[in-house]
């Protein structure tokens, strides 16, 4: 069992990392340079120039101003500074209240390690419980933890009490940050700019008529259906293999680009190239003409593939993008059911331009349900089988214990530094490299499934990733754990004893659990800013592969905040937090330092870095909100089956209250805030309309949304938009329908066309 000793080696490791990184970014940070790796936003933002074009070869890669490192955490009060209305401005309104779940963190964990430190640290400290369990393999640690408290005693009140003043703080800044949070969205969505997303709606499964195309059918139903407020639609294409053939065209683009400029430098001789792989063999040919070729024999390919796409009914979805003259035209659309049969034109907010995952566009929707069956069968086999690996990393953080498995190990363990740094370190760091390869598994797991945008892609690889780190992270650590540890115990004592013995050995790993945070929690985030792997694939992309001025902007993007794995884990240090502060109060410093230290990083990142990729709303705060409400109850759960172990009787049933009352909690705050995430509402749509309107009378939006939509693959010129019709001057709706099985009101056009016929 690691000691003081070994938890304050792994704390001092992980802090001159942190350290360490802060000092090296510092500097890297004022080096010219390094100026796109560090500041990446502004240039993209247009407001940043390059420093290397200063006078002087040497200024171009040295800062030789001795002033500007003296100062070198100025950044930290820098990244503080900026107010949040300017941040959410600056970054995004996601990516400002992404970190505001640090900032959730702090509000909740620094009263609790207050609490924690002041009533049960000292009740732990006196109960002595653990110096009389002589059989039981413990640590100084632990007689800081409920394991130091005797059997049936009378300090279980002081736990029992301080469960309710947790939940109840808890749950009370849960509140209010869900009623902060959705008002900001409400408002934010309401002084947002025109947007196309607010006036469209994405309407899938639309039955196939007899009579009509896909593009004459959605038009004919909104026409019929929305008649004051339908404006025009775009019909989705499975141009999937025509992207494949844009973007190889693209990429031979940029070689062409790349000799054509160094033959105008260099005019004495034409460039060369092979062939074959990247150039490196095959024949020697003349570089422009070579790739010249390739660029129009792929512009043939690609004029055909899209004649082939427009023009082939079953490249034409069963889905279309609607959009209406006003947002509250949109609104009812989006939120109401459209058909008598529910499964038909599904209809739902349409997600911005820049969201839309196009691929999963053009998957039939009757496959959806069978895709996400498949996935979620993959997904639990996937969690099971992953915890093997989690068992043996667990070996690791017991080695006194497989000393008795494996006694012959005992000569190399018994070396005092080998056996700090492997239990003080080795696990967490081990951890950390199982779950690198899992997050994506589980977006391509979440592609299958066939969600249409970038955001609900995040969230729902979200979900796994935190179900994942459940099982196994979480619970796979504390049952593997309890098992390795104890199983001597296990072989030589009664039945009776055995709930005993895993119920006091529970709080007992928490000592790993603060090897992850130290590893993962404090030197991960500050490697974070560092972008030591950005640093290193920027420079080499810029000596070897950069050929114009637009892959070096490809090669700066710093991209955006990677939703999908670290919400999931901040979610983890929420669970961890909640389930040991009443257990082990020695750990939630821990957790406190994390968020701190990951609200600092991570407002500067956001601030200088990461440029955020869409706009939600915060459309994954509901999430959030049900995953910490799913932490406490685990705690509340686990608390509760540590104490009935303990023979504390009269304070068990008290405990059973607590998951009933948070449980109603979280029922309640969702019928309160949700909707607010996932509604737009139609008294707001009506009044920024009508602002609009006494703004701007003359505003063509027909103009504006009309290529909106379009995929990116496609020109502007080449869609032949279908025309939507003025409402005050056209009462009949075309159609070449005969039948009027799906039309819900008369269509007197089709009459007309019948009565001609006969």
């Amino acid at each position: 069992m690691a000691t003081i000793g070994d938890i304050c080696m792994a704390a001092a490791i992980n802090i001159l990392s942190a350290f360490a990184f802060f000092v090296a970014f510092a500097i890297l940070r004022l080096q010219p340079f390094n100026d796109r790796v560090y500041f990446p936003k502004w240039y993209l933002k247009g407001i940043r120039s390059s420093p290397t074009k200063a006078e002087g070869s040497i200024k171009k890669i040295v800062n030789l101003d001795c002033r500007t490192y003296i100062k070198f955490l100025s950044w930290m009060p820098a990244a503080l500074k900026m107010p949040e209305l300017e941040l959410i401005d600056h970054a995004g309104f996601d990516s400002v209240m992404y970190i505001r779940i640090y900032l959730l963190g702090l509000k909740i964990f620094v009263p609790l390690s207050v609490l924690a430190f002041a009533v049960l640290v000292p009740v732990n400290m006196t109960g002595r419980y653990l110096e009389h369990r002589k059989e039981l393999t413990f640590s100084d640690l632990d007689k800081l933890s409920i394991s130091n408290i005797p059997p049936g005693s009378q300090r279980f009140w002081a736990h029992l009490i301080m469960a309710y003043v947790f939940t109840f703080w808890t749950c009370y800044s849960l509140y209010k940050e869900y009623k902060l949070i959705a008002s900001m969205r409400l408002h934010f969505l309401a002084s947002q700019s025109r947007r196309p997303d607010q006036f469209t709606v994405l309407v899938r499964n639309v039955p196939t008529d007899p009579d009509e195309s896909v593009s004459e059918h959605v038009e004919h139903f909104f026409s019929v259906n929305h008649p004051n407020h339908y404006l025009t639609h775009q019909v989705v294409y499975n141009a999937n293999n025509l992207s494949r053939i844009v973007d190889k065209r693209r990429s031979l683009q940029n070689w062409l680009d790349y000799y054509e400029n160094k033959y105008r430098r260099k005019s004495a001789s034409r460039p060369k190239t092979k062939t074959g792989f990247w150039g490196l063999w095959g024949t020697s040919v003349d570089a422009i003409d070579y790739y010249a070729a390739k660029i129009e024999d792929l512009l043939n390919k690609e004029a055909k593939e899209k004649e082939r796409v427009i023009s082939a009914p079953k490249s034409i979805m069963p889905a279309a993008f609607v959009s209406f003259k006003t947002r509250w035209g949109a609104a009812v659309c989006a939120q109401t059911q459209q058909s008598s049969n529910p499964t038909l034109w599904l209809t739902e907010w349409a997600p911005e331009p820049r969201d839309v995952y196009w691929p999963n566009l053009a998957i039939p929707f009757v496959e959806l349900t069978i895709r996400r069956l498949l996935m979620a069968v993959s997904l639990f086999f996937l969690t099971f089988f992953f915890m093997f690996p989690i068992a043996i990393v667990q070996s690791l953080a017991n080695l006194e214990s497989i000393e008795k498995v494996l006694p012959f190990l005992k000569p190399v363990i018994e070396i005092p530094t080998i056996k700090s740094f492997i239990q003080g370190f080795l696990p967490g760091i081990a951890l950390k490299i199982f779950l690198i390869i899992l997050p994506t598994i589980l977006m391509t797991m979440s592609k299958i499934e066939g969600f249409t945008s970038l955001s609900s892609l995040e969230r729902r690889s979200a979900g796994k990733y935190y179900l994942f780190i459940l099982v196994n992270v979480f619970l796979g650590s504390i049952i593997t754990g309890t098992a390795f540890q104890n199983l001597n115990v296990f072989l030589h004592e009664s039945a009776s004893e055995v709930p005993v013995t895993v119920g006091v050995s529970i709080p007992m790993k928490a000592t790993f659990f603060i090897t992850y945070i130290m590893v993962d929690g404090w030197a991960g985030v500050a490697a974070e800013i560092l972008r030591l792997k950005p640093l290193i694939v920027f420079h080499l992309k810029n000596a070897f592969l950069v050929k114009t001025e637009r892959d070096r902007e490809q090669a700066m993007d710093p991209g955006s905040l990677d939703f999908a794995t670290a919400e999931p884990r901040i979610q983890l240090y929420f669970l961890l937090g909640l389930v040991y502060s009443v257990v082990t109060p020695f750990f939630l410093p821990f957790i406190v330092i994390f968020f701190g230290l990951s609200y600092l990083v991570f407002r500067h990142q956001i601030i200088n870095v990461y440029n955020q990729e869409y706009e939600s709303g915060a459309a994954f705060w509901p999430d959030v909100q049900r995953r910490v409400i799913t932490a406490l109850i685990i705690a509340q759960l686990l608390l509760m089956g540590l104490i009935s172990t303990m023979h504390a009787a009269n304070s068990t049933p008290l405990l059973l209250v607590l998951p009933v009352l948070t449980i109603w909690f979280h029922f309640y705050c969702k019928h309160r805030f949700e909707p607010a995430f996932v509604k737009f509402p139609l008294q707001d749509a009506m009044v920024k309309d009508t602002l609009e309107r006494a703004i701007e009378p003359n505003f063509n939006l027909k103009a504006y949304l009309q290529d909106a939509y379009i995929h990116p693959v496609f020109r502007k010129d080449e869609f032949g938009q279908p025309l939507a019709m003025d409402d005050e001057e056209n009462v009949l709706v075309p159609t070449k329908r005969n039948s009027r099985m799906n039309t819900p009101g008369e269509s007197r056009r089709g009459s007309d066309i019948e009565d001609a016929d006969k």
